[in-house]
């Protein structure tokens, strides 16, 4: 599976992490490898091994000047690239410090994100093309928080429309980014048993969540999944979009991004405002970090009160505390041999077997599914229509939009 998420971009970090040339270096620990991020004096990117190849020492530690990282310790300077340009105690020695390269991974600046290949270099596919990085910043809002569990188990919870219905049933209604939507929530919790139907799309997954409506209709809620491991959730109402990907850490941590774009117009001040406040799909932070303020040393804020009163229902603030709460509470990698999976499983029951066969074949040569940036290029949806009617034929203009146009929503 780590060879699978090679074959993508990845975000890496927000491109405020590297503000400026020149700026300090940002440690990064993405697919188990630690390596450090840097801005250089022409403004490129780099993304290098962590450590110098002298002796080992953090190049955290080293000055970003000059085009190059040098080390605090002995002054062995590295370019973007990870070529060693200046080894100073070996000046007459060009050929020594030509052999001194690490491992250097290509960082692209795109939507806000820097993004990352770490594949090989022949198989490099085109620059992402997710919607939420292609709008102006205007339309756009995107954070990352650090999940404390395997990215599978988080990334699941995000196409799993089931649990909107209890885990989120209060919050629904009393958050800034969704409490306008009345009828969307009236149609979400009128019908607690929704049916799923799950279509693969060219890039993943289209997961539709069915519940009644009235006049003999049926709202449907259409989760897109593109591989890896990004959705897009179906939005509410003239809300923005929200979406998220999963980036493995290590086996038993990721980054959780999370973005809110809007296809036509700039976010309001609101909207803005509430997604730094940490609102919506977005959290607040532990100022200097990305550790959520609630995360499992304080048992995410757990408010017993608010739980039997009825402000929230599982006690715990906010969407995403909520999902990474129970995310987290099956331990660094759940153990799938214990789970009972029912029918409305049927959106992580299909992901599992397309990632499996995504990663079967690499083996044969077979190219990965949502790599193509035209697989990228898709919406969410959330519309009703009339019984009888199949979701994924109906809703094909709000899944796959033109540019600039207006998503559908209820």
């Amino acid at each position: 599976m780590g060879k699978l998420f090679r074959r993508y971009w990845l975000p890496a970090l927000l491109a405020e992490e590297l503000p400026e040339p020149d700026c300090p270096p940002v440690r990064v620990k993405i697919l188990g490898e630690r390596l450090i991020a840097f801005r250089d004096t022409q403004n490129r990117l780099g993304l290098i091994d962590e450590f110098c190849a002298h002796r080992g020492v953090s190049l955290w530690f080293g000055r970003n000047e000059e085009n190059g990282l040098r080390c605090s310790y002995h002054g062995w300077k590295y370019d973007v690239t990870g070529q060693c340009v200046e080894i100073p105690s070996e000046p007459d020695n060009p050929k020594l410090c030509q052999r001194m390269k690490l491992k250097g991974y290509p960082l692209i600046e795109r939507g806000g994100v820097l993004w990352t290949y770490m594949g090989p270099p022949e198989l490099k596919p085109p620059l992402p093309e997710h919607e939420w990085a292609m709008v102006p910043a205007s339309h756009r809002f995107v954070s990352k928080r650090w999940q404390e569990c395997n990215y599978l188990q988080a990334m699941e919870g995000g196409i799993d429309s089931s649990h909107v219905s209890f885990l989120h049933r209060h919050t629904i209604k009393v958050d800034p980014m969704f409490k306008g939507a009345t009828q969307s929530h009236k149609l979400n919790l009128g019908d607690l048993a929704p049916h799923f139907e799950v279509v693969e799309s060219p890039g993943g997954l289209y997961i539709g969540a069915r519940r009644n409506a009235e006049d003999d209709k049926y709202y449907w809620r259409i989760t897109q999944w593109i591989m890896p491991s990004f959705t897009l959730i179906p939005p509410r109402g003239d809300h923005p979009i929200g979406g998220h990907s999963w980036v493995p850490m290590d086996d038993e941590n990721c980054w959780a991004w999370s973005t809110n774009h809007h296809a036509t117009r700039p976010l309001t001040k609101e909207e803005r405002d509430a997604m730094v406040a940490g609102k919506g799909i977005h959290v607040p932070l532990i100022p200097g970090s990305f550790r959520p303020v609630a995360n499992k040393d304080n048992d995410y804020l757990m408010d017993r009160q608010a739980q039997k009163e009825g402000r929230t229902f599982s006690g715990v603030e906010g969407f995403a505390m909520q999902d990474a709460s129970v995310q987290e509470s099956m331990g660094p990698i759940q153990d799938r041999t214990r789970e009972n999976l029912v029918p409305t499983d049927q959106g992580i029951i299909v992901a599992r077997r397309r990632l499996v066969a995504a990663a079967k074949g690499l083996e044969s040569g077979e190219q990965p599914p949502g790599v193509d940036p035209a697989h990228q290029r898709v919406r969410s949806a959330s519309i009703i229509l009339p019984k009888g009617v199949a979701f994924a034929k109906a809703a094909e203009d709000a899944l796959m939009p033109e540019p600039g146009s207006a998503h559908a929503t209820v």
